[in-house]
């Protein structure tokens, strides 16, 4: 991938070459292996939580990264680039550490922080319920508290890391009905009562594990209540808020994988005697899909700026996740459309990202959800 990037530091700049170097030897190697296994890389995210690639945007003081959101969302592009699934475990376990790293009272960040941010210990978010996706405030999950701790009752649905995560976001009701009834709970994982399920069977992005998780009288020390009762939901959305800025970049990663392995096979495929990349139906499709890539990551990076800068984001970010995910579903469905007959069987990755991009459309709030929102900023 040549992309010319404007970085903030040199120190930024050495980071994505490290990115780069971790990457194209680490994952690059092993993701077809581990999807047809359909097997969690463990060992590989635990790689990237030694290399400090899973805590970037978060305080030095505590074992993050310091690093601005901008150079967070590069390096998250790069692992997407080379392996969707691991991106997203990146993206999953950056929101799970969001609530204690920006809610959480000191002495909670002191306690749970260092692990956390070190990569030993992997998280979860547990939002989503059977029914309870999109409209998040309507959640039935329960937090009831007793003789000095939180007893939890319900399931939680969509959940990724179920069953190998060390600790989950778990966002249950605390008080009376809607979002001012919400309130987010760390549950370190093997808590008696919790009930990881089958497994789903996913479209794609086999290797990350997905599950629903049952809480079945769950206690937990009133201790790992984040913040204060009735937060919940503002937790929740500060974190969909830049999960939804990380799926842009997984987007944008992804999809830049589709190009770069496009013009490769047209530079090569050869018909009537030509490169196919010199024919214009097919050089103009390149083009087109490379032009959406680069639009995507400006919109991406522009919205991280603006976070960065401590300004209002959250609009800008539901517009870099719509348009980004929804211009790599149309680029790596075109993709396989350069590769012809090639880009629908298995030899070639092509067919794999194009149903990996669907993910995409959905996690951190679907693309419908995403125009609601920009829809109502515009009212």
């Amino acid at each position: 991938m040549k992309v010319q990037r404007i970085l903030p530091t040199e120190e930024a700049a050495d980071l994505l070459d490290l990115v780069r170097d971790l990457t194209e030897g680490e994952l690059a190697p092993r993701v077809a292996e581990f999807e047809a296994n359909h097997e969690f890389p463990r060992e590989v995210v635990r790689t990237l939580g030694k290399a400090g690639l899973l805590s970037l945007p978060y305080p030095e003081e505590y074992g993050g990264g310091g690093q601005p959101y901008e150079v967070y969302l590069q390096a998250l592009e790069q692992i997407a680039y080379h392996w969707l699934a691991v991106a997203e475990s990146v993206n999953v376990h950056n929101l799970a550490c969001f609530g204690t790293a920006t809610y959480g009272t000191r002495a909670q960040r002191e306690e749970l922080l260092p692990g956390m941010l070190s990569g030993e210990l992997l998280g979860a978010y547990c939002l989503s319920e059977p029914e309870a996706g999109s409209d998040a405030a309507s959640l039935s999950t329960k937090a009831v508290k007793e003789d000095g701790d939180y007893r939890i009752s319900g399931t939680k649905s969509w959940v990724t890391h179920a069953g190998y995560a060390d600790f989950y976001n778990v966002f249950s009701r605390t008080g009376g009905p809607g979002a001012r009834g919400l309130s987010c709970l760390v549950v370190p994982a093997g808590t008696p009562g919790m009930v990881v399920h089958e497994r789903e069977k996913k479209l794609g992005v086999w290797s990350s594990p997905t599950a629903q998780i049952g809480f079945e009288d769950v206690r937990v020390p009133a201790g790992r209540l984040v913040g204060r009762e009735g937060k919940g939901f503002l937790i929740a959305m500060g974190a969909l808020d830049c999960g939804r800025l990380g799926i842009a970049a997984c987007a944008v990663g992804l999809a830049q994988a589709a190009v770069d392995y496009a013009v490769r096979y047209a530079k090569e495929r050869r018909q009537f005697g030509e490169k196919i990349i010199n024919f214009q139906g097919i050089g103009f499709l390149l083009a087109d899909m490379a032009t959406q890539v680069a639009a995507a990551r400006a919109l991406t990076l522009a919205a991280a700026r603006l976070k960065d800068a401590g300004l209002p984001y959250s609009l800008e970010a539901a517009k870099a996740k719509l348009f980004a995910t929804d211009m790599a579903m149309k680029v790596t469905t075109d993709a396989v459309q350069v590769l012809g007959g090639a880009g629908y069987v298995a030899d070639h990755p092509v067919e794999r990202w194009m149903r990996e991009a669907k993910l995409l459309q959905i996690v951190e709030g679907t693309n419908q959800i995403q125009r609601l929102v920009i829809s109502q900023g515009l009212a």
